[in-house]
């Protein structure tokens, strides 16, 4: 037995045993047509005979490609953007593709540049919730194609998936105009947020559906500690109802209430957006704006795997939400 029976065979061993080049060899398995159909058989019973099985990150580097695509985030630390990675990563690989991740620590100025270098290493971007201003953005649509934007809108012709949170929070409004509130407060997110700018469209909607509805915004950020931190505040605003900008403000709020002894929904009512796996284990249960967000993944990657086969952007596709009434709103005290 001979040290080559010890080891995995090599694409030498093939273009040796085969006596061809292996340039013929590499062309053979990469399907191109140029290689003569007498050397395609020999070859392919040489690899047939020793076994030969070509490495998947050579053949992709031939290939110009990783099978690989970037996926940056604002703050992995979010349940929502967790799930938006899950239902992308899923769908992805069902392609043979994977996706690699960058976590820009809710930092706008770190952005572009995360972005960019992203894109350099893998074939693809999907961009979510970028909070980066508007010229930085128009930088990396230039650079980084193909890519797909999750959650921000641009006129750019790119790909795009985004969740209605302005439809998110009429679906909130109404449920508190029902229970007789008319004196509300908005805990508002990062004020860089394109999806924050779509709730306080929301807002002004409310305002204007529900007349004597009065809702007073305040920006406090996105994570657990901004609703704990804000609960004096809320507490003397004589709000009625709190509509928080994401399940973890509400649940970050509703656990100092707890602390304080105040009553909820007795006398203040609490509502989330996104309905993170944590809102149906809070105290109370949050009622909050069930957002499909597996669905945010699928249908990014569905749109990036269209922009990599070259296909010409469609029209955005936009995913909208259902209330999910818990025990955190009741009737205006």
């Amino acid at each position: 037995m001979t040290e080559a029976d010890h080891r995995r065979a090599t694409i030498g061993d093939v273009a040796r045993s085969a006596g061809v080049s292996r340039a013929t060899v590499s062309r053979v398995l990469n399907g191109r047509s140029t290689v003569d159909a007498a050397l395609v058989a020999r070859v392919e019973a040489t690899i047939a005979a020793l076994e030969y099985r070509p490495s998947e990150t050579a053949r992709n580097l031939s290939l110009g490609r990783t099978n690989t695509v970037a996926l940056v985030v604002p703050d992995l630390g979010n349940p929502m953007f967790q799930a938006i990675l899950r239902g992308a990563t899923r769908a992805a690989a069902e392609d043979g593709f994977q996706v690699l991740v960058a976590d820009t620590q809710e930092r706008p100025e770190v952005e572009k540049r995360a972005a960019i270098d992203a894109r350099r290493r893998c074939d693809a971007l999907l961009l979510c919730a970028p909070r980066m201003n508007d010229d930085d953005l128009a930088e990396v649509l230039r650079q980084a194609r193909p890519l797909t934007i999750v959650n921000r809108a641009v006129d750019d012709a790119v790909p795009q998936v985004a969740m209605d949170y302005r439809h998110a929070i009429r679906l909130v409004a109404d449920h508190l105009a029902g229970l007789g509130h008319r004196r509300i407060l908005y805990l508002g997110g990062p004020i860089t947020s394109a999806s924050n700018q779509l709730r306080l469209r929301g807002i002004d909607d409310a305002e204007r559906e529900h007349p004597g509805m009065v809702i007073e915004r305040r920006e406090v950020g996105s994570s657990l500690d901004a609703g704990w931190e804000v609960t004096d505040d809320v507490l003397e605003s004589g709000a009625t109802a709190v509509i928080a900008y994401n399940d973890l403000v509400a649940i970050g709020l509703l656990s100092r209430l707890d602390d304080l002894g105040v009553a909820v929904p007795g006398r203040l009512s609490v509502v989330g957006v996104d309905d993170i796996p944590f809102a149906r284990f809070s105290r109370p249960h949050l009622t909050t704006v069930s957002v499909p967000q597996d669905e945010l993944g699928t249908a990014a990657w569905a749109q990036l795997r269209g922009a990599l086969a070259g296909e010409a952007p469609g029209e955005a596709v936009w995913v909208q939400g259902r209330l999910v009434e818990r025990h955190s709103t009741g009737p205006a005290a």
